[in-house]
């Protein structure tokens, strides 16, 4: 359920990936836990956020109100899956401002562009026209001026002339002021800008140390809940007592083959990691002796003992 399949018809990457959208987008994922009649836990199946209620007890235990097509069930917080988004709200929830404010400078400069009878200007006439003259003169500019012909010459008569608008200030700052608003979007998510592709201010040095803080900062809290829903509804306490469940992440923090193999060498000289250990890091089988943790850069093992003082009688 953790590693392979959460059912038979979703893998548990998926179900991963489903649940942590559900908190990003509604402040919290489900998935209830099946199990077999002796309470063994054998599928995770998700429940759609609209569907589920959470409620406390008096004395603060929670529970959960689940929509069925047979009616609300009640159902132990020990047989529902849940991950929360930081602070149980969800960053669409709490950045809205932010991405309705870049919705807007999308909505903006889509009709700035939109005018095909750029550059934008005004067409001053020396007798006054009326409605119907207004409205026949804009038609037939920006059919003439507009789209793909944009740019032409113009032909103005009855003593009319074009005078020509700048753009406002707002208008020539819009590509600033719209990466402004992903750095916002990024801090709503926790996530560092160069991976929302604004790499304006990204370098090869900073890029990689931005990962390192998307690990640490915004992945290890949503790691570390995942960890803890997983051990409170699939392990009981005894198993818990003995056993944990934890996420691999030392592929994120492997950032070329060189210095991968200088750290893995490094380890096996300290006798810190066998040679298995360093095979299983990169994927590979075991090897039959190489479970000793003996430096292969000397000729002496860990195994052997000091030498002892000659006891004389």
């Amino acid at each position: 359920m953790i590693h392979d399949e959460a059912n038979p018809w979703t893998s548990a990457s998926e179900l991963r990936e489903q649940l942590t959208t559900d908190a990003l987008l509604h402040g919290a994922g489900h998935a209830q836990v099946i199990r077999f009649p002796d309470g063994t836990p054998f599928e995770l199946h998700r429940i759609e956020p609209g569907k589920v209620q959470r409620q406390l007890e008096q004395d603060g235990e929670p529970f959960y109100l689940v929509s069925t097509v047979s009616g609300q069930a009640r159902i132990p917080y020990s047989d529902i899956l849940r991950v929360e988004a930081f602070g149980g709200i969800s960053p669409v929830t709490l950045g809205r401002e932010a991405i309705a404010l870049a919705l807007s400078f999308e909505h903006h400069i889509g009709g700035v562009f939109a005018n095909g009878g750029r550059p934008s200007g005004v067409i001053k006439a020396q007798k006054s026209l009326d409605a119907e003259a207004k409205k026949k003169l804009a038609a037939s500019w920006f059919t003439t001026h507009g789209g793909k012909n944009a740019g032409g010459t113009a032909l103005l008569d009855e003593g009319m002339d074009y005078q020509q608008l700048s753009m406002t200030l707002a208008d020539t700052q819009f590509a600033e002021n719209r990466l402004e608003q992903i750095r916002e979007i990024a801090r709503v998510f926790r996530v560092p800008p160069t991976m929302l592709f604004e790499l304006s201010r990204g370098t090869w040095s900073n890029t990689e140390q931005m990962m390192r803080q998307f690990l640490t900062l915004t992945l290890r809290p949503w790691l570390t809940n995942w960890q803890a829903a997983y051990a409170r509804c699939l392990l009981t306490p005894e198993e818990r007592a003995e056993a944990y469940i934890e996420f691999i992440t030392d592929d994120l923090l492997s950032t070329d083959h060189a210095t991968r193999a200088t750290a893995y060498g490094q380890y096996r000289s300290m006798g810190v990691m066998t040679g298995n250990e360093v095979r299983r890091g990169l994927n590979m089988a075991d090897h039959p002796e190489g479970n000793k943790l003996d430096n292969p850069h000397i000729t002496t093992t860990t195994d052997m003992q000091p030498d002892q003082p000659e006891v004389t009688e």
